[in-house]
């Protein structure tokens, strides 16, 4: 179990631990007792099987998505272990919580903000990929702290490159054709965050074209755009603060789902 928690870890997958810690009557497992489930379902060790071990995972993979640790009660009734063939009628309570791996961050662009954005990022426990088609800025040299550097067309490496549900990803390319491209690479995946840095108006005229190329409105709701704290940003030093406080607030669950996104109309402003 726990060589299964640390290559989770490792690879940055999102998943759950979940763990029995506490039993009165006949249970099926003991106190310690544990399950790591992932995002997509799967999952390995047991609790004990039956109607509140699915009903367990279930709530692991809510608890994946948003970040809070849970402690679930369950009844192991009579009527219960009969139906689902368990030969107990006690209680227990388990401790289900997410893993914390240092989740993938795309930089998709390499210019001037991205270059503070990525070693700030670094800093506080992404692990950064950078990706565009520039050698003059995709290098070792002004990323060192990046795990992985592309330098390929942005829209073809997007659209062959499995990212994994749980990356974040930024969009910061030096211009509305690159973005409209990684956007379109991007559109339909169930990733933990998708940003775009930009204007009001910008962001307005990405939104509809890609409504106009097919791109579905409700994944375009999930989009941060414009990406970062409003903090007044203004220098290239400034905005990349503001985007990994975002960051890092998305990914401690300081802040849900976007409500707030130029791409779902409801348009703001971070000084970029």
């Amino acid at each position: 179990m726990f060589a299964a928690v640390v290559r989770a870890l490792e690879r940055g997958e999102a998943a759950a631990l979940v763990t029995i810690i506490a039993t009165h009557g006949s249970t099926p497992q003991r106190v310690g007792a544990k399950m790591l489930v992932w995002d997509d379902g799967n999952s390995v060790g047991t609790i004990g099987g039956g109607c509140y071990e699915s009903d367990a995972a279930g709530k692991a993979r809510e608890i994946i998505r948003t970040r809070k640790a849970q402690v679930v009660a369950y009844n192991l009734t009579d009527d219960v272990a009969e139906e689902h063939g368990l030969i107990c009628g006690g209680q227990m309570e388990v401790f289900i919580e997410p893993l914390d791996p240092s989740p993938a961050l795309y930089v998709i662009g390499a210019g001037h903000v991205s270059q503070h954005l990525a070693r700030m990022a670094h800093d506080v426990g992404f692990r950064v990929h950078v990706v565009d088609d520039r050698s003059k800025f995709a290098n070792a040299e002004r990323f060192p702290d990046a795990v992985e550097i592309a330098v390929e067309p942005i829209t073809e490496w997007l659209t062959r490159t499995d990212l994994p549900a749980g990356a974040f990803v930024v969009v910061v390319t030096r211009g509305h054709k690159h973005d409209l491209g990684a956007l379109q690479a991007l559109a339909g995946r169930p990733l933990r965050y998708v940003g775009m840095i930009g204007s009001r108006a910008k962001t307005v005229r990405i939104r509809e074209a890609l409504i106009q190329s097919g791109v579905a409105a409700q994944w375009l709701d999930g989009v941060r755009a414009p990406i970062g704290l409003r903090i007044g940003a203004v220098t290239p030093e400034e905005i990349a603060v503001s985007i990994v406080a975002e960051l890092v607030a998305v990914r401690r669950g300081a802040i849900d789902q976007p409500e707030t996104t130029a791409l779902s109309m409801q348009l703001r402003r971070t000084g970029a």
